[in-house]
């Protein structure tokens, strides 16, 4: 895919995950008599073998069909839990999830679980032409006017970029990556992360945040580099420490 045609995609991409909000919601989460964590989702209320976008998830509109999502269950220490698989065959698909308004200063905290299966081979998301990833999650902050002055911090697997790395995405402007993990040296282990947006949102943009996160969102990519990608993701959970 041609720079112009991927830069293009990711545009959509933004404008559609920017679409979601379009609903009136109430003041932020926060303050003294609200709950010490909210959780984002834990698959649980999901059906077992359920294909397709989660309920309560919306999808965007730019996959071919050739992405594969589906609700499975992992056994853990003999707890059972149900996880999103994710499969991506020369595609790329993302889904977000309105959250309402979660203010970050009151629940700074963002944990998720995640595990990468197959990378995308020679995806790099320094550069526009391999941005591609094996799995990816946003936090959505809107802005109005949406499309053009919202801010997306996506915590990402990359195949090469090195982990630890902080840099706007080379196809929209809208999106920051956090390069969280990298390379194939933990493939196949579910890994529990854990970010201080606020401390993340301070560091890329020089401000406190003035917005609530609104809409996460979980994706695959893998058409810039026309491989394969493969990934699960856990439950995704603010708390305010």
């Amino acid at each position: 895919m041609s720079p112009g045609r991927c830069w293009a995609r990711r545009i959509l991409f933004a404008l559609t995950l920017l679409a979601l909000v379009d609903s009136a919601w109430p003041a932020a989460l926060g303050g003294d008599d609200a709950p010490e964590s909210i959780v984002v989702e834990d698959w649980g209320a999901q059906s077992i073998g359920h294909t397709g976008i989660p309920v309560g998830w919306e999808g965007q509109g730019w996959s071919r069909a050739k992405c594969d999502l589906r609700i499975e269950t992992l056994t853990d220490r003999d707890v059972v839990r149900k996880v999103l698989h994710l499969v991506s065959d020369n595609d790329n698909c993302t889904i977000g999830k309105r959250v309402g308004k979660i203010d970050v200063r009151e629940y700074p905290i963002f944990r998720w679980r995640w595990k990468a299966v197959t990378l995308p081979a020679g995806g790099d998301s320094r550069k526009a032409a391999t941005d591609d990833q094996a799995v990816q999650v946003y936090l959505v902050f809107p802005r109005f006017p949406a499309a053009a002055r919202s801010r997306i911090v996506g915590y990402v697997w990359d195949s090469t970029a090195p982990a630890g790395g902080v840099f706007g995405s080379a196809s929209t402007r809208l999106v920051t990556y956090v390069i969280v993990r990298s390379g194939p040296t933990e493939l196949g282990t579910w890994l529990a992360e854990s970010r201080n947006v606020r401390e993340d949102f301070r560091r890329i943009y020089g401000e406190e945040p003035g917005e609530a996160v609104e809409i996460v969102s979980i994706g695959i990519d893998s058409n810039d580099t026309r491989t394969r990608a493969e990934s699960y993701v856990g439950e995704l959970v603010f708390s305010r420490r």
